[in-house]
């Protein structure tokens, strides 16, 4: 809802449209929200680099002139950190200069910026500043209950409050909820080396072990692929449901919060590494694995399906 209340915000008549990563949440699971709420056609781009958008990527694709045929691009919407991986800071620099260059607007879905801030060293305020607007997450990352901040100009954000009733959103009594929030941020926050450390740790685990790593650990998300040692993703999320300290897997993806411990990270390697070693007892040949691709696969979460 905070990205949508800022998209429809910033964006007052069609016809317009709105940029972005090709994997964002904004475009890919937000159930089609930015043409629904605001009327406004999406342009997904892919980055060449397989890991962050560019300058390079976007200003080909935007869309200007008075051709009653298109809409002309109105804002650019980047995510950091887009399934874990940071957007380096230069790049969202230039793109935003070009970008206020061409009267087009910002908005960042930063849903995990703490991340970005604790793993880089940049302040809160230097991340936000290129942008119009921001969503920042207090659960996510943080450990709150609930709640998603949206932070802009005070004119925005009256706006936006309007926005926020029309869809729904009103609450009262809130006060307890603000009360996790501050608790999050002031004992939370500072627990986030200490989580990248962690899934840093997992995925030298790993390697070691000879599993494909599809997007590494920058922050607290990484992508792996077990079958490099004959081992299928439900076949893993089966064992670790049996364990003496059950973990919840569900494909792909791995997620280190602050409430995970050292111990969880060591009982899923142990995990990975009964399970290469009864492959290998029974015959597995590591030939026989085609890894899956590196690059843009590493941001498609594959579920864990077991064959009938």
């Amino acid at each position: 809802m905070s990205n949508q209340v800022a998209l429809r915000t910033h964006l007052q008549q069609p016809p317009y449209s709105v940029i972005t990563d090709a994997r964002a949440h904004i475009h890919r699971l937000e159930a089609g929200g930015t043409a629904f709420h605001s009327g406004a056609n999406s342009i997904p781009i892919l980055p060449a680099n397989e890991h962050h958008l560019t300058w390079e990527d976007i200003e080909p694709r935007i869309v200007s002139g008075i051709d009653v045929h298109v809409a002309p691009t109105r804002i650019i919407a980047l995510e950091n950190t887009l399934n874990g991986t940071i957007m380096p800071q230069e790049d969202v620099l230039e793109i935003s200069h070009n970008a206020h260059a061409r009267d087009i607007i910002m908005h960042l879905d930063g849903a995990r910026i703490w991340h970005v801030a604790t793993e880089t060293g940049l302040s809160m305020k230097e991340l936000c500043d290129p942008f119009e607007s921001v969503s920042l997450c207090l659960s996510k990352g943080l450990g709150a209950p609930i709640g998603t901040c949206l932070v802009g100009s005070a004119a925005f954000i009256t706006k936006a409050r309007w926005f926020r009733k029309l869809f729904g959103g009103g609450m009262r009594q809130t006060g307890y909820l603000v009360g996790c929030a501050a608790y999050a941020l002031t004992h939370n926050f500072p627990l986030l080396p200490r989580v990248h450390a962690l899934a840093k740790r997992m995925q030298q685990g790993l390697e070691g072990l000879g599993v494909g790593i599809l997007s590494p650990a920058e922050t607290c998300i990484l992508f792996y692929d077990p079958s490099p040692i004959g081992v299928e993703y439900w076949e893993i999320v089966e064992r670790a449901a049996t364990l003496p300290n059950p973990i919840k897997l569900d494909g792909s993806r791995l997620v280190i919060h602050i409430q995970t411990s050292p111990q969880a990270v060591d009982d899923f390697l142990e995990l990975m590494r009964d399970a290469k070693e009864e492959k290998a007892k029974g015959g597995w040949i590591p030939e026989q694995a085609a890894p899956k691709k590196r690059g843009l696969l590493r941001d498609v979460y594959i579920k864990a399906t077991k064959p009938a």
